[in-house]
């Protein structure tokens, strides 16, 4: 079986039109594209190696319909659409999106209707793109036949390549249900839920016929109140005063197995013991990393020698037991509101960083700044996932559905600025206990989600290939006073679009986003209120960019399904003048 990876080649170089020579440049012959997205698709992994073969399924085939691949705006390969399955193989070249389209032609002429769009993601490491996911729920409901088959299938058509498994283990000191030579196939967890070993492992055999990796998740320096018997020593725990007086706790609800106690994650007694435990779990669950996770500012603590400890060098330090222990395995930690976070990245052994963003980092400026300390911390070489819980007030109070603006505004923001959001599992998260489920998705959520996860994968290579260091602020306005469209630079302003611009690979790409009728600059739309955008149809802009343009086309999750629109332009001098046909949250600009 080839690796699970995160592949008829095709030319990639792009067919760009040529300007119209004479002092002003001016490209006008750009067909016309409308959309009716009744063809649904699928494809059998969230990712591929390079080579391997990508298996496609339609719901439906529609009279005169093509296959056009793309890269960007770069068509790869068009055949017609000849059956409701069928098979491509992408080129060798590693770490590539690409957007496949089905299409037919209009009733007018240079008309295209877009029927169906779905992403496609080439890339032998998921970690280069880590498009993270979970799963919370362990009993013998799950086994139940196509339960969780079909909850992967949703991940895997939301291109999912990485799993955490939340509150699966049976105690943070001994994540293993039983010993190496004796699984329980029946345990409790900390909340004292009945669980299934085998339900853990379908998941795990599930996901990986996907494509996707299984992470096990576990505190770093977590033990319960019977860690004495299983081994744990005394000397390991931490304490709120150097007189060993008051240990660290995280108080739990008293119907759950217990507190959780606190060691120090520096000593390496605990690393030794904890990676002996995570042996055992390895040697019987087939994961393929850990999500080490911490619980923020603890304030001063103490060894038990009465010495201060510094956690966030402690994170370091236990993370690279954990490397050493498990060389193959992938190490993913947490930075909850940041603490750490450069210990964490700087480690080098970190695949990707994560945020757990609570109320100090509640703007959406706040996420390009995490974004660009995360850049700073890593040399720029790991990209960010956000856990940041959605409509927090809102699941607290009541049950219903999620507020699809306040999704789309924060996804749209996130995974502009080069980031992704872990929200999507067996249900969507809001929650830090990630079992909880107060809220579900509206089909009309669902569907659009789809989309977001499409644009993020097909175009990662805009969105996250390059670091802050490429960003630019880009001059942009509305042409027509008549719209009273307010256009600024990041950072967001309300009632306004906003640009967010970077330099990649030669192109200019600016994001537009859409804060017109938004008076809340908060991602986390705590109680579910935020209303939608106002709708930006046909605005005439002008782009200051000196250099000679080939070609502008845009794309929008919002818009078509995603795929390319190329758009008539005239330059003259510096200012590129274009119609941007429709903003609702989010446009991606390009100029090559």
């Amino acid at each position: 079986m080839m690796a699970a990876a995160c592949g008829s080649s095709g030319n990639d170089e792009p067919n760009k039109p040529n300007p119209t020579p004479g002092e002003d440049n001016k490209v006008t012959d750009v067909a016309t594209v409308k959309s009716n997205l009744s063809v649904g698709l699928s494809t059998d992994r969230a990712c591929y190696a390079p080579g391997e073969r990508v298996e496609f399924t339609a719901s439906e085939l529609p009279g005169r319909a093509k296959i056009r691949y793309r890269h960007g705006s770069s068509i790869v390969k068009e055949e017609p659409m000849t059956s409701l399955k069928w098979y491509w193989t992408p080129s060798n070249t590693d770490f590539k999106g690409y957007m496949v389209e089905i299409w037919a032609p209009g009733d007018k002429d240079n008309e295209e209707v877009i029927l169906g769009t779905i992403a496609v993601d080439v890339s032998s490491d998921w970690t280069k793109y880590p498009r993270y996911g979970f799963v919370a729920t362990f009993d013998d409901s799950k086994l139940a036949d196509g339960v969780i088959e079909n909850e992967m299938a949703f991940l895997n058509r939301c291109h999912i390549n990485g799993v955490q498994f939340q509150d699966w283990h049976y105690k943070h000191h001994w994540p293993m249900p039983g010993t190496r030579d004796n699984v329980l196939e029946s345990y409790t967890d900390i909340a004292n839920r009945t669980l299934s070993a085998e339900a853990v492992k379908k998941y795990i055999s599930v996901q990986h016929s996907l494509g996707m990796k299984s992470i096990f998740y576990n505190l770093c320096f977590g033990v319960l109140d019977d860690a004495k018997a299983d081994g744990v020593k005394d000397e390991w725990y931490l304490f709120k005063n150097p007189n060993r007086g008051d240990k660290d706790m995280h108080t739990l609800p008293s119907n759950w197995k217990s507190n959780i106690y606190l060691v120090d994650p520096a000593n390496e007694e605990w690393q030794a013991y904890l990676g002996e435990r995570n042996d055992e779990v390895y040697a019987n669950f087939d994961f393929d990393g850990y999500q080490i996770d911490q619980l923020g500012n603890r304030g001063d603590l103490y060894d038990y020698n009465g010495n201060k400890v510094n956690l966030p060098k402690g994170y370091a330090s236990f993370i690279g037991a954990m490397k050493q222990k498990h060389p193959a395995k992938r190490l993913i930690m947490n930075a909850v509101s940041s603490y750490g976070a450069s210990q964490i990245a700087g480690s080098g052994k970190v695949d990707f960083c994560y945020n757990e963003l609570w109320n100090d980092e509640a703007n959406f400026d706040d996420l390009h700044t995490v974004i660009k300390a995360n850049d700073s911390y890593s040399g720029n070489s790991l990209r960010t996932v956000f856990a940041a819980y959605m409509n927090y007030d809102k699941a607290d109070k009541t049950t219903g559905e999620f507020n699809t603006p306040g999704i789309l505004m924060a996804d749209a923001v996130m995974m502009a600025l080069g980031g992704s959001h872990l929200e999507l599992g067996d249900h969507m998260l809001s929650r830090e206990y990630f079992p909880a489920s107060p809220l579900s998705m509206s089909e009309e959520l669902r569907d659009a989600i789809v989309h977001y996860y499409d644009f993020m994968t097909a175009y990662q290579n805009l969105l996250r290939d390059t670091s802050t260091e490429t960003e630019f602020k880009a001059e942009m306005k509305c042409t027509d006073a008549s719209k009273r469209v307010n256009i600024n630079a990041w950072p967001p302003k309300e009632n306004g679009l906003t640009t967010y611009a970077k330099n990649v690979d030669g192109k200019k790409v600016v994001h537009l986003l859409n804060f017109r009728n938004i008076d809340n600059l908060s991602w986390r739309d705590l109680n579910g209120e935020r209303p939608a955008p106002r709708l930006t149809l046909n605005t005439p802009l002008e782009l200051t960019h000196s250099g000679k343009v080939t070609r502008v086309w845009t794309a929008s999750p919002d818009y078509h399904g995603g795929a390319v629109v190329e758009l008539p332009f005239t330059q003259s001098g510096d200012k590129l003048t274009f119609t941007l046909p429709s903003l609702k949250y989010w446009s991606m600009i390009v100029v090559e």
